[in-house]
This record gives structure tokens, C-alpha cells and sequence, in this order.
């Protein structure tokens, strides 16, 4: 090592000189101003957020006692629930059991009072009634004889002698 490296090294490094800047007491009287604004805006801020605090915890009471009285609700429709199907399934066994013992009474009752009809006459002593010829349904090509091709010619030299 040199000794100009030692020299140097033990050297205390001077600090940087700061420049402060002095503030006059008008600027101080107004950052004192604006510190007391702002104090003031967030106690306003503090007691509108207790009372927004206070509003809410008065709805929840009031949420958490709906709630309690809706639950109780729905306990007594499912209670009455349970019971109106439980008197449902007593009326259909015994609208079953009163079907079984009716239904020969009822098939003597139709068998009893059935309605029965003649095989239908018609009468053709009338002009109006009177029985029409028998419509002659027969293919086309017999109806209307041979059909003879033309392959689009209207020359009659072309068509075959029939």
C-alpha cells in the first residue's frame, strides 16, 4: 500500500453543506392554519363515521330480529306443512277404500242403465237420401290411355302410330 492510499483513508470526508431555507412566520402562521383545517375535517369525518356507526349497528339489531322472527315462521309453515300432508295421505286412503267399495255399485248402475242402439239404416226414400253411383278410381294411364313421348319434337312424322 501507498502512502498517499493511507493518507487518504484516514482523511475525515467532509459533509456536504446543506442550505436551509429559513421559513418567514407568515409561512409557518399558514401551515399552522392548514394542519388545524385538516384536524377539524377528520373529527367532522370521525363523528359522521360514529353515527353512520351507530345507524348501522340500529339496522342489524333490527336485520338479526327479522331474521330470528322469519326462521321461527318458517319452523311453524313446516310444522303445519307436515301435518296438512299427513291429513292429505289419510283422505286419499280413504277416498282408495271408498272407490273399492262403490265400484260394484257403480258397474250394476251402468249395466243397469246402458244405452243401446240399433245398427244405423239409412233411409233412402228420399230424393236427398238417395244412394250415389260408385266413383270410377282408376290410375291416370288407364283413365286416359297410352302416353306416348314426344322428346320435345312437335313434328307429327315423329310421334308413333297409335
Amino acid at each position: 500500500m501507498s502512502l498517499t492510499s493511507v493518507i487518504s483513508r484516514s482523511k475525515p470526508k467532509s459533509k456536504p453543506v446543506r442550505k436551509h431555507r429559513l421559513a418567514t412566520r407568515m409561512e409557518l402562521k399558514r401551515q399552522l392554519r392548514d394542519q388545524q383545517e385538516q384536524t377539524s375535517q377528520a373529527f367532522g369525518q370521525l363523528i359522521g363515521a360514529g353515527d353512520t356507526i351507530a345507524t348501522l349497528e340500529h339496522q342489524l339489531v333490527d336485520v338479526r330480529a327479522k331474521r330470528a322472527e322469519a326462521e321461527q315462521v318458517v319452523v311453524c309453515l313446516a310444522a303445519d306443512l307436515d301435518e296438512r300432508t299427513g291429513e292429505r295421505d289419510q283422505a286419499l286412503a280413504e277416498i282408495d277404500r271408498l272407490q273399492a267399495l262403490l265400484a260394484p255399485f257403480l258397474a250394476a248402475e251402468a249395466n243397469a242403465n246402458a244405452v243401446t242402439v240399433p245398427a244405423p239404416i239409412r233411409d233412402t226414400a228420399k230424393f236427398e237420401d238417395q244412394a250415389t253411383a260408385p266413383i270410377n278410381v282408376r290410375p291416370l294411364w288407364e283413365a286416359i290411355g297410352p302416353v306416348v313421348r314426344t322428346e320435345g319434337s312437335t313434328d307429327p312424322a315423329h310421334l308413333p302410330a297409335a
